[in-house]
């Protein structure tokens, strides 16, 4: 028999109506005192996109891919969907999988690399869920941070690779590819392997894709108030202190995130767009891996991979399997983590 009877796709959640713009941002900030100017500023900007988050669709369509791929390999799993701040929610979920006759579920988090946010947090919200649905002989196992799976380092690359087919040789000398991330608190980073394994994964990508070509880590979407140190540069500070008489191409790439969604098509294709054109400096950007064929079959892999307790897959450095204590903050006060300001979107 499988060792897992379903399996639990979670992510960010986001709100898909003007209606549901404010709500969202309350869930995603209760608790944390974010003032209501700063919630209105980004009620603002969901403005732009008619309140419309692309994010769930996004995710409903990766869902979709990677069922059909389940099926072709002769796995008969069925995918729940939760979300941390937004319908559909996490709780929701499990309680659907439970009052369906599930107990040994597998979870897929979307977020490739180990941060607070982007693994304890998750692990925390899905073991209150399992609490909450009180039934018994409940499991979920959180797969595996996937960053230096190979599969996902091939779609990366691939998307990379098409991008660039937009330079011309000579045009190489005066590029500059952006790798970008979300911006979190300087201290969660410190019990983290966050900076480290993104760091391994842009060099490792530009030594394969593009060595001839100058490239910079930089990090995007910073919320925390400004007294609080988040990781830095951000890339429009990064933008803003580019050469252009050396530097007239930047290639963004978007590689600590899996889907083209708000903090991607606002932060960049909007604001480092408008931004780099106000310098005079071309830009182009990458395009997430969304549902790139060897993306997808990465999340089948890893399902096999957890079901059968076989070794795990990695195209550089070390598998980095999730625990109870990993990417803890709890020694970090609020003052000095910035939990008490940040407003992240979907």
């Amino acid at each position: 028999m499988p060792k897992y009877d379903a399996i639990l796709f979670v992510s960010f959640g986001g709100p898909e109506a003007k209606e549901d713009v404010l709500p969202f941002l309350n869930n995603v900030t209760a608790g944390r005192g974010v003032p209501p100017q700063r919630l209105a500023e980004v009620q603002a900007q969901y403005d732009l996109f008619d309140g419309v988050s692309p994010i769930n669709q996004q995710n409903r369509d990766l869902i979709a891919a990677l069922d059909e791929e389940l099926q072709q390999h002769g796995l008969d799993l069925p995918i729940y969907f939760g979300n941390r701040n937004w319908k559909p929610f996490l709780q929701d979920a499990v309680g659907e999988l439970v009052k369906d006759g599930h107990r040994r579920v597998l979870a897929f988090v979307t977020s490739a690399f180990g941060s607070y946010s982007g693994c304890r947090q998750y692990q925390e919200d899905i073991q209150t869920a399992v609490d909450n649905a009180h039934a018994e002989n409940l499991t979920i196992d959180k797969i595996r941070l996937f960053w230096n799976h190979p599969k996902f380092f091939e779609a990366v690359s691939d998307q990379l690779q098409k991008t660039l087919i937009n330079l011309s040789p000579e045009k190489r000398t005066s590029t500059r590819i952006i790798y970008t991330a979300h911006s979190i608190p300087s201290s969660w980073s410190e019990g983290s392997p966050y900076i480290s394994q993104l760091q391994s994964f842009a060099k490792e990508i530009s030594s394969l894709v593009a060595p001839d070509i100058s490239s910079d880590l930089v990090f995007q979407s910073r919320s925390g108030p400004p007294s609080i140190p988040w990781l830095e540069p951000d890339i429009l500070d990064y933008l803003d202190q580019l050469d252009p008489k050396t530097v007239d191409t930047v290639v963004v790439t978007p590689i600590g995130f899996i889907s083209d969604h708000m903090e991607v098509q606002f932060d960049l294709d909007t604001q480092a767009a408008e931004r780099a054109r106000k310098l005079g400096i071309q830009m182009f950007r990458t395009p997430t891996v969304g549902i790139h064929q060897s993306f997808v079959a990465m999340i089948r892999e890893l399902v096999e991979e957890a079901s059968e307790e076989a070794e795990a897959a990695i195209a550089f450095g070390e598998p980095w399997r999730c625990s109870p204590t990993c990417c803890d903050i709890t020694a970090i006060s609020n003052s000095a983590n910035g939990g008490k300001a940040r407003t992240r979107r979907g």
